[in-house]
């Protein structure tokens, strides 16, 4: 019965690539699939970085390696996928983790150029990347897709509608991904993360902190009151979750959005009027 259980939850001998792998969410994602059983190539933008991460992941023993990925670029994008199959003659898994964070800013002062950044890298290469694995995904009839949302997505927060929009358009094309994809027995899901204490996360609140006019302190634990479960989260609760929407053992699960947030489902607090010069 436990050997059952394992196989269930167990990757071996899948080939999974994970994008924005260099730190965060996408690193502990890339450890959790690997130690799950997975080859995993770790995809990020920061060469030198995912390099000395994928290094140190291959010293514990597990089967990872580093690649160069601007996701941002539909010709790279294809290129790479192109060369994964190439070299390893499938792929099974890919999870779209890469984004930016918006620069906290109300809409009416918010500019063309970060507009376009965060949809650019947050929407159109989750868009760039599913469809390259789409495409090689179809041919195999066989696959399993997860794109990386967020509780904005579904509950949008005042001060980053570009970051908003693109979760929701994640969601989106997830959704619309899986339909198309059925037929060929391709899985595609999310996973909306809430507040993980994350460089990502830390970057965001750091500003908010400065409008608000209150210590990184006092809003750790503003955010920590307003979880459910009374604690932030942690990289291995989201990679826990993906490797689980990866596994035989969600084998009858497509189109979802998987809210790991502790139970807080958004925060959609109005702020207020802003000074005027």
């Amino acid at each position: 019965m436990m050997e059952e259980v394992a196989a269930l939850h167990s990757l071996r001998g899948q080939l999974a690539v994970v994008t924005g792998a260099a730190q965060g969410l996408g690193l502990a994602i890339a450890r959790q699939l690997a130690e799950s059983g997975a080859q995993v190539v770790m995809a990020d933008v920061q060469q030198e970085k995912v390099s000395s991460a994928a290094d140190e992941l291959c010293r514990q023993g597990l089967s990872v390696e580093p690649a160069p990925l601007d996701i941002a670029d539909s010709a790279q994008v294809d290129a790479f996928f192109d060369q994964v199959v190439g070299e390893h003659g499938r792929l099974d898994i890919l999870v779209n983790n890469a984004g930016v964070a918006q620069t906290v800013t109300p809409i009416v002062e918010l500019s063309d150029a970060e507009w376009n950044r965060v949809l650019g890298v947050t929407l159109t290469g989750t868009f760039h990347c599913c469809r390259a694995a789409a495409r090689i995904m179809e041919r195999q009839e066989a696959g399993c897709i997860v794109n990386v949302a967020s509780i904005n997505g579904q509950n949008p927060a005042a001060s980053v509608v570009a970051y908003n929009v693109a979760k929701a358009g994640v969601i989106t094309l997830t959704r619309t991904l899986a339909l198309e994809l059925a037929a060929y027995g391709v899985r595609v899901n999310a996973v909306s993360p809430g507040p993980v204490y994350t460089d990502f996360n830390k970057t965001v609140m750091a500003q908010r902190c400065r409008i608000q006019g209150i210590s990184e302190e006092q809003m750790i634990e503003r955010i920590r009151a307003s979880i459910p479960l009374g604690r932030w989260g942690e990289p291995h609760d989201i990679a826990r979750a993906v490797a689980f929407l990866c596994s035989p053992a969600a084998g009858w699960i497509t189109g979802e959005v998987l809210r790991v947030s502790g139970g807080l489902e958004g925060v959609s607090a109005a702020p207020p009027k802003r000074s005027r010069t």
